[in-house]
């Protein structure tokens, strides 16, 4: 009976021991913490010369969007500075967040052959459904199908064994989304404009069957779940690394992009390839150059380099040429055509059949296209 006495006092000891340490390491670390927060200020620091200015911005403005809670930020002066160093890169990292805090860049994927496709049912799977543009561009796609698979069998043949690497692509189609309006598909049927249209659907399935991963957009809703856009307003970056080498959009899209990046945008925008119909000129698009000389417009400023507009023509070296598919002939249209060829043939092209009202030439035969 002593011994489980003495044992029982030995057990009675031993928790109050560890007790007394317990309240001994909490106090330590509420004092830590209290000497952390008192590092809480923000440092004045030559290479990050924006520093103070973001934290007074964040004092005063820091629930103005719901990101910056999904980030952690709560009001205190040590929220404000992580999320400056570690969210965004305003602020110098704080000492004591260095190995707690400090995020490790996540290792790169290994690289992947891409290899040509032929077999399209799974790109017009991505395509989606239900608009009428989505139906046509679909379309258009499958009654090329068989002179897709030959023209990727001959660039085969003439590339032979060189590596090329599988480039993970998003294509976001900023005018179909319901956000931007989407005034074509009600239009598709009733002779709207469809160069556009053809257009994105050569880019879709070229990308496609030079054998990188698609993945395709058409709302807002799925752009942010691609992208990994915050809750809130847009005014954050996004939580994860861009997962994609390369995004081809429009300058709706780019808008779009632009309001829901936050910082992202300027970090990645070297990535996006904007399919521009027209092209944009270097003195519209540089943001200063525009303001100053009266160019601005709803299109342009973007600071790009002028090499990432694609044109649909050739019109200018300041541009990349994107193009579309010319489609091939058999002998027996070819034959067709030559046979109805006139010699005294002109072709002009508006969007629209008001533009040639009144415009006709008595001595002029009208014709219509798609």
């Amino acid at each position: 009976m002593e011994r489980i006495q003495a044992i029982a006092q030995n057990v009675s000891d031993i928790a109050v021991k560890v007790d007394q340490i317990l309240r001994h390491s909490l106090l330590l670390h509420t004092k830590v913490s209290e000497g952390r927060r008192d590092q809480c200020e923000a440092p004045s620091d030559p290479k990050f010369p924006d520093c103070s200015g973001k934290v007074e911005w964040m004092r005063a403005r820091w629930t103005s969007d719901p990101c910056y809670a999904f980030f952690g930020v709560d009001g205190t002066e040590c929220s404000f500075l992580i999320y400056l160093s570690e969210v965004e890169w305003f602020c110098p990292p704080l000492p004591w967040r260095n190995q707690t805090a400090a995020q490790t860049a996540p290792k790169p994927l290994p690289k992947v052959q891409a290899v040509f496709r032929s077999n399209l049912s799974h790109l017009l799977e991505l395509m989606g459904s239900g608009k009428e543009s989505l139906i046509f561009m679909k379309k258009r796609t499958k009654r090329l199908t068989a002179q897709w698979a030959l023209a990727a069998q001959r660039l085969a043949r003439k590339l032979g064994s060189v590596w090329r690497d599988q480039k993970q692509i998003l294509v976001h189609i900023g005018f179909l989304t319901e956000e931007s309006g989407d005034v074509f598909s009600p239009r598709v049927l009733k002779g709207g404009p469809l160069g556009e249209m053809v257009q994105w659907a050569d880019i879709l399935a070229t990308l496609y069957v030079l054998g990188h991963g698609l993945r395709i957009t058409v709302s807002l809703k799925e752009l942010q779940s691609n992208l990994g856009v915050p809750p809130g307003r847009g005014n954050c970056p996004l939580t994860m690394p861009l997962p994609f080498d390369l995004i081809y959009t429009d300058y709706h899209g780019l808008q779009q992009m632009k309001q829901h990046m936050g910082l992202s945008f300027k970090k990645y925008r070297c990535r996006i390839r904007v399919i521009d119909t027209f092209g944009t000129e270097p003195a519209y698009n540089h943001e200063e150059y525009a303001t100053l000389h009266g160019y601005r417009t709803n299109w342009g400023y973007w600071n790009l380099n002028p090499k990432q507009f694609m044109t649909m023509f050739p019109h200018t070296p300041d541009n990349s040429f994107m193009g579309f598919v010319s489609e091939e002939l058999n002998e027996t249209e070819k034959q067709l055509i030559k046979g109805s060829k006139a010699s005294n043939m002109a072709v002009v092209y508006g969007k629209e059949a008001s533009i040639w009202k009144d415009r006709i030439d008595k001595h002029c035969e009208p014709g219509k296209g798609a």
